[in-house]
């Protein structure tokens, strides 16, 4: 009877332990860690008996590589290649990792840097044709200086007129954006 007993009990006590395990296992005894995680953040976290520490960097790295590999003429008289490794370090500051700027403006900008590229081109194509048509390139000794600076005059009219008319007709562009 003492046997049929103390099976019983010792059967009861490894059961309700097995179930324990199993009670404690299911519980979410653990913390939760709910770390904001961007681009450039970091983190490290300790855990034992005694608790946790967490080491957690919002804006890692700091200081960010860019590399580049660029072929470049070489050797005699540049026949040959040579390939040079381009290697820049640079900062970001905290305010820039977000890239604060809206897709609106954006979108703003490149158009408005479209504008500028084809008045650039069609103002260089007026400042070229007025050269021409003018003379000014016959002028003795100076005139391929002053053809040369009207074509740039041009190109540089072209530009600003065709920024700013891409950046007037593009709905992109609110009166509130001042990209200047």
């Amino acid at each position: 009877m003492k046997k049929w007993i103390g099976l019983s009990l010792g059967t009861l006590l490894g059961i309700s332990h097995i179930g324990m395990i199993g009670m404690i296992a299911r519980k979410e005894s653990f913390p939760k860690l709910n770390l904001p995680i961007g681009e450039y953040t970091s983190y490290n976290v300790i855990a034992n008996k005694e608790g946790y520490t967490i080491n957690y960097r919002a804006h890692d790295p700091r200081v960010l590589v860019k590399s580049e590999g660029v072929d470049r003429p070489g050797g005699f008289l540049g026949l040959g290649k040579t390939k040079i490794s381009k290697h820049e370090q640079y900062y970001i500051a905290p305010s820039q990792s977000g890239g604060g700027m809206s897709p609106e403006m954006i979108a703003c900008i490149k158009k408005k840097g479209g504008g500028e590229q084809t008045g650039r081109l069609v103002g260089g194509g007026l400042g070229t044709a007025a050269v021409t048509n003018t003379g000014i390139a016959s002028v003795p000794i100076v005139g391929w200086v002053l053809a040369g600076a009207a074509t740039m005059i041009g190109m540089d009219q072209g530009a600003e007129i065709g920024g700013k008319m891409a950046e007037d007709f593009a709905k992109e562009c609110k009166d509130e954006i001042n990209i200047d």
